[in-house]
């Protein structure tokens, strides 16, 4: 049984559909990238499985249960945690503060601010820092320890490169390669395919709304992906 998986899910902006028949899984312990072109669907795919955009209740399951629908406080209870676009930590709050913000769902498991330092010390040193004092790549630690601090079972990530140097991204994902090698589920969607290709499993492509693609990481060839990326 796939950890996650839709089913012909739809969304919508009002009038507007912006997602068509998606199908998609992650089996646990598993790795997956999703890759489009801006406007491909992505993020919208990523807030109507997070209960950010409304879903069929059928469209969607987590553990082989419908989630399709239910409100996002339920969903993240349930143990999805989403990193946004954008990081969106609270300005008005410290790093710790922010992390602990994490937290409220009160889920067991292994994450708490120890371990979340840990993995990213350079929060610890910055703890009392106001999250606007934060470097780019620092805020994208914290956004991801925030996550964490839930204890999820299926961590999403959207757009965790979008205006980092690349060494900073290098160390991001070796973060987050450490995390899902005790066991943690990834979504993890990336505008820079070279990047997702070597830090997944398995990929999809998104165009228009619609799958386009979808094979294992290392088995798919630049041709491929570039057909289904943009349709050429």
């Amino acid at each position: 049984m796939a950890l996650l998986c839709t089913r012909r899910l739809e969304a919508y902006y009002g009038d507007f559909q912006a997602l068509f028949g998606v199908d998609f899984e992650i089996d646990a312990g598993e790795v997956v990238a999703l890759v489009g072109a801006n406007g491909a669907g992505k993020s919208t795919f990523l807030k109507t499985v997070c209960g950010l955009l409304p879903a069929p209740r059928g469209a969607v399951a987590f553990l082989g249960e419908e989630i399709g629908g239910l409100p996002a406080a339920k969903i993240v209870r349930r143990g999805i945690a989403l990193v946004p676009e954008g990081r969106r930590l609270f300005p008005s709050l410290s790093v710790e503060e922010n992390l602990r913000m994490g937290a409220y769902v009160k889920r067991a498991g292994p994450w708490r601010l120890e371990s979340v330092y840990r993995l990213f010390p350079r929060l610890e040193e910055r703890r009392a820092a106001s999250a606007t004092a934060l470097s780019g790549g620092e805020q994208q630690m914290a956004a991801i320890g925030r996550a964490l601090m839930g204890n999820p079972r299926l961590l999403i990530c959207d757009e965790l490169s979008l205006g980092l140097a690349p060494v900073v991204v290098k160390e991001i994902y070796q973060a987050l390669a450490t995390v899902c090698r005790d066991g943690l589920t990834a979504v993890i969607v990336e505008q820079d395919v070279a990047v997702a290709q070597r830090v997944s499993r398995r990929m999809y492509c998104m165009q228009e709304g619609r799958i386009t693609l979808s094979g294992v990481s290392g088995e798919l060839t630049r041709e491929q992906i570039s057909q289904a990326y943009f349709g050429v």
